[in-house]
């Protein structure tokens, strides 16, 4: 991107500035952004890519003064009270107020394409040697990631130890109750149902948590020779499922607070309590995070007594989708393979297996925040396709 200016004038009695483009094309700024984001060393402190400009000193009905157009690469605008700004073309055309260039933005910054599947799933894999040494395939590893949800890498260790590597290639793992690493197997006395040789039912992990983790990771370092298969599902394409199908439904899911509770003791002990609604939605109602987990689901349901049944219906229904086997993905770990995959899309499950008096199935668990794995994402991308 490299565009020139055409013109530049106030409009609106100096509320807004239009720049006109080279290639035809128009953008409208409001001045108190404007002012708000100048990047002069009293106002931006360049070195920490930081605002220093105290919002009680911004004039919200500020206007322009004065502004010229500055070789069709830049534009300087004059203050009422002579403090004088000045903003590179490059800069202002990323920041255009238009729909497509706000969408284009959304995309650069958030990667929000999302790939949908059910059985179909076509499971992508790569190497764990690979993404560990190789920016290209970290980059490709994380964009896949963040669009289809799941990536399987191969090839690993069959040793503990291999996902506190990987942390460190994104960044750093999630802390949680359960340590910074965990240990799935059997165990007596178990405080916690997955670590047991029983079968899970699908479920995100941690939903008893403010801000469950956003990535989870799993290797596989035994596996038993029969059953423990693992089964996945894309909650997201089910929600989107549940909303066409049963609107109703939908609706409660994605309004009701649930109660999910969590006590005992690991790497400290604990008693955590949360609300969160089974189906997480943004402003247009499109679901961004899924919170179900029926093992921690708390006995305390704080709503009306009549709205209990009506959700235990809809939650039934969704329950019923996500089971469905033309939304289901089954596969079997083999040691050396690290699942990784989206803690607030995909729901994952096991199938029972045979449980004797030695280990017979050990996988080693992690989390990471998705704001670590984007922040690495993007990084990588910078590096790997040398971008600004």
């Amino acid at each position: 991107m490299n565009p020139g200016i055409q013109k530049v004038e106030a409009l609106d009695a100096g509320h807004f500035v239009r720049v006109e483009w080279e290639d035809g094309s128009e953008s409208r700024y409001p001045c108190v952004w404007l002012r708000d984001n100048c990047q002069c060393p009293r106002c931006f402190l360049r070195s920490a890519r930081a605002r220093r400009l105290v919002f009680e000193d911004l004039d919200v009905n500020i206007v322009v003064k004065e502004i010229a157009l500055a070789g069709r690469k830049k534009i300087s605008i004059t203050w009422p009270d002579e403090h004088a700004s000045e903003y590179e073309a490059e800069w202002l055309k990323k920041r255009c107020f238009s729909e497509e260039a706000r969408a284009e933005m959304r995309e650069d910054l958030f990667l929000p394409e999302r790939q949908y599947w059910g059985s179909d799933l076509q499971l992508p894999k790569i190497p764990f040697e690979e993404i560990m040494y190789n920016d290209e395939s970290a980059y490709k590893w994380l964009c896949t990631l963040k669009k289809v949800g799941i990536v399987l890498l191969t090839g690993a260790a069959t040793r503990q130890g291999e996902l506190v590597k990987l942390g460190h290639r994104i960044g750093f793992l999630r802390l949680t109750f359960y340590g910074p690493t965990w240990q799935v197997q059997d165990k007596a006395d178990a405080n916690n149902v997955a670590y047991t040789a029983g079968k899970l039912c699908f479920h995100t992990d941690y939903p008893v948590l403010q801000h469950p983790p956003g990535v989870q990771f799993l290797h596989c370092i035994k596996q038993t020779a029969a059953g423990g298969e693992s089964e996945v599902v894309d909650g997201f394409h089910v929600s989107n499922k549940l909303k066409k199908q049963n609107p109703q439904a939908y609706q409660i899911l994605s309004s009701t607070a649930v109660d999910y509770t969590d006590v005992g003791v690991d790497y400290c002990d604990f008693a955590v309590q949360c609300k969160q609604r089974i189906i997480d939605v943004d402003s247009r109602g499109q679901a961004v995070r899924i919170n179900y987990n029926n093992a921690t689901r708390d006995t305390v349901f704080d709503i009306p007594a009549e709205k209990v049944r009506p959700f235990y219906a809809a939650l039934k229904e969704f329950d019923d989708l996500l089971n469905s086997a033309e939304h289901k993905f089954t596969y079997k770990l083999k040691p050396g393979d690290i699942v990784t995959f989206d803690n607030w899309r995909v729901l994952h499950g096991r199938q029972s297996y045979h449980s004797g008096s030695e280990v017979t199935r050990h996988l080693e668990g992690a989390y990471a925040d998705w704001d670590v794995v984007m922040s690495r994402l993007r990084l990588l991308r910078k590096r790997v396709l040398n971008r600004d």
